[in-house]
């Protein structure tokens, strides 16, 4: 998060700072420790417990989530293309789910970890799509939820400073990695878009990682997939088509 909030600092100068209103200030705060703090705390350490794939299932639920809520509180209905398509993507992540699961039965405090990141995922999706609704800047908003949630995140700096010490060059390297792509680049991007669609057309359309996880597993990793988790993939990329659709009678 460091390094994604120094990245993020360079694009914002970049491309101009334009503060939000004094009254969402504090908005902004809880939006930046529950995206970038409590939701990477949660799932990490759900992660250490539960495998990937249950893991995958249970945080993939979040989507399901805003696409709901977003109808509700947001006001932006339940289209047909995006209530038949989320299921059915999310079906797909299931199967995927059940063939990278373990045997072994699930941590319960591991999937309360994982619910509590579907639900800051969820909850943190829906409250940034309000402060784009209400004039923040995209890119101003990203920087500042990054610091926030860096700041939330300094109790750990202390056993950061020790890790560096001992982790091999190459992992390090690999977390600034996280930091400028995963972190900078995907939120600054996922706030571009979000700022310009629905919030649930916005989440439904991360459906799409696990099928290209899948292929990059295979192709980089050679971790062959079962026929299972290929359906998985399909319906994940069709779920994801389906929402994008336009239905109902073209105006005129």
């Amino acid at each position: 998060m460091a390094v994604g909030s120094a990245v993020l600092a360079i694009v914002a100068v970049r491309h101009g700072i334009r503060l939000p209103d004094r009254r969402h200030w504090w908005l902004v705060a809880v939006w930046g420790v529950g995206w970038f703090c409590v939701y990477n705390l949660a799932l990490n350490a759900a992660e250490r417990t539960l495998d990937a794939g249950t893991a995958a299932m249970v945080v993939n639920l979040a989507p399901l989530m805003v696409v709901v809520f977003s109808g509700l509180f947001l006001r932006e209905g339940f289209p047909k293309p995006l209530i038949i398509g989320a299921p059915i993507a999310f079906l797909g992540v299931v199967l995927i789910g059940m063939n990278s699961s373990t045997s072994e039965g699930p941590d319960i405090t591991g999937l309360l970890l994982a619910l509590l990141a579907a639900v800051m995922y969820a909850g943190c999706t829906l409250l940034q799509k309000h402060l784009l609704s209400a004039g923040s800047d995209a890119t101003t908003l990203t920087f500042l939820g990054a610091v926030a949630g860096t700041v939330a995140l300094l109790p750990w700096a202390g056993s950061l400073v020790g890790a560096l010490q001992t982790a091999p060059l190459g992992s390090t390297l690999w977390v600034v990695y996280l930091g400028i792509f995963p972190t900078a680049v995907a939120f600054t991007t996922w706030a571009y878009v979000l700022q310009r669609s629905t919030a649930g057309q916005t989440s439904a359309t991360t459906y799409v990682v696990p099928a290209i996880a899948i292929l990059m597993s295979w192709t980089i990793l050679g971790e062959v997939p079962t026929p299972l988790m290929f359906v998985g993939g399909a319906l994940c990329l069709l779920g994801v088509l389906v929402t994008r659709m336009k239905w109902g009678r073209r105006a005129a």
